[in-house]
């Protein structure tokens, strides 16, 4: 029993027609007369009564009528929902997420994707981005919004950039920085600094000791942490001053004063 022979089942029932079913599937009437027959001969009953003026269901054909109907209709959705799936527009999307670097569009991002796949289940996860990583090897998480993946395994990854940062300088209030709108990177020459943890963003921590080189100073690190909330929460405390992104001024960040400085600089 097969899709093809259901379906000629079905146009025989609705034509009472072995001749209507032909026409109606484009085929020729013996190959219609061959469907029939493999079916009773594999369900051991008889489908129709038919003579020379008509064809007439029995009361099996009857429950069959009404099975092979709803096979058909599973057949064609599984068809569709497959196509669907293929296209992204029905199962589950699990997205990870920087907290730091998404706050700005992550929520009106994933409203208007919702709004065009309200079949698709989306789950959100704050992950930093070595965490990321893990996830994607495990298979846990479809999408990544993250920093630049490390040299070593940007290939194994098809990326886009959403957008460019910049780096600033994080002083806390009281710090005597405070007082300027934006600073030369050599300015925290003498600074006790606070840098975003390296194993969380090779290519940002890289960056920034590269940075302080050139500026003329090796940069004095007294803390790497892996969040960059904790990072705020130090500079508030006034344990040293902070070379961070500049989107981390949408986390909780009272008690601090973000910096430009002169001779810009890119985050990545």
């Amino acid at each position: 029993m097969d899709i093809k022979t259901l379906k000629s089942f079905i146009s025989v029932a609705s034509h009472q027609s072995f001749s209507g079913a032909a026409r109606d599937l484009n085929t020729v009437q013996p190959a219609i007369s061959r469907h029939i027959a493999m079916l009773e001969e594999e369900l051991g009953v008889m489908l129709f009564i038919r003579n020379s003026r008509q064809v007439k269901i029995t009361n099996a054909g009857e429950q069959l009528l009404h099975d092979a109907k709803q096979i058909i209709a599973l057949a064609d959705n599984a068809k569709s929902q497959v196509k669907r799936a293929q296209q992204g527009q029905i199962g589950e999307l699990n997205i990870a997420h920087l907290s730091s670097a998404c706050l700005t569009f992550m929520a009106d991002l994933v409203r208007s994707y919702s709004q065009q796949y309200p079949d698709v289940h989306v789950t959100l996860f704050e992950m930093t981005a070595t965490e990321q990583i893990e996830a994607f090897k495990d298979n846990r998480i479809d999408v990544g919004f993250s920093r630049p993946l490390p040299s070593g395994i940007i290939d194994e990854f098809n990326s886009s950039d959403i957008y460019i940062d910049k780096l600033v300088a994080v002083v806390g209030q009281h710090h005597s920085l405070a007082e300027y709108s934006q600073i030369e990177l050599g300015q925290l020459q003498q600074q006790k600094l606070i840098i975003f943890n390296r194993d969380e963003a090779v290519g940002l921590f890289d960056d920034t000791i590269i940075l302080c080189k050139q500026a003329g100073f090796s940069a004095n690190i007294i803390s790497q942490p892996k969040h960059m909330q904790t990072l705020l929460t130090e500079v508030a405390a006034g344990l040293g001053v902070a070379i961070a992104p500049y989107c981390i001024r949408k986390l909780f960040s009272q008690g601090c004063h973000f910096l430009p400085f002169t001779d810009a600089h890119k985050a990545t």
